[in-house]
């Protein structure tokens, strides 16, 4: 299960990463904003962060205007590890390298194509782990989170 998320400077985009996990045969669940009408994105990404954080989600893909925001509250969580990404390449590597499970995106700052191809890379790529696994066991133990 995949946990979505935006507010509503990501709104339109979250509307058709639900699409996409449709066609993907994949579930969601969507945790807001559930109209372009101005929010406050940490609601909605608190909520999303902590169906993670609990192992109620594997996964999330958060988007507000710019990715950043919503990548801040969500690493905020226990367990959580969210990348604001702007490439195809960012997104696989935080994948293979960091173990991220969460993708966060700004649909102002990232083309459709752009971010479709990263939803599709991120969901696709493992973890390497091997020299990585020391790594991101690190941020965890050294924050308690």
């Amino acid at each position: 299960m995949i946990a979505i998320a935006s507010d509503h400077g990501g709104f339109h985009y979250k509307e058709k990463v639900k699409a996409l996990l449709l066609q993907m045969k994949l579930e969601c669940k969507d945790f807001g904003t559930h109209s372009p009408e101005p929010v406050d994105y940490p609601d909605f990404a608190h909520a999303a962060s902590e169906a993670v954080s609990s192992g109620l989600c594997d996964q999330g893909i958060f988007i507000c205007g710019s990715g950043i925001g919503v990548s801040i509250v969500a690493n905020k969580h226990k367990g959580v590890r969210a990348a604001a990404c702007e490439s195809v390449t960012a997104a696989e590597l935080s994948r293979k390298h960091n173990n991220a499970n969460v993708l966060c995106f700004g649909e102002r700052l990232v083309g459709w194509g752009v971010a479709e191809e990263m939803i599709t890379v991120f969901l696709n790529t493992n973890f390497e782990a091997g020299r990585h696994t020391r790594r991101v066991e690190k941020i965890h133990s050294l924050t308690g989170r």
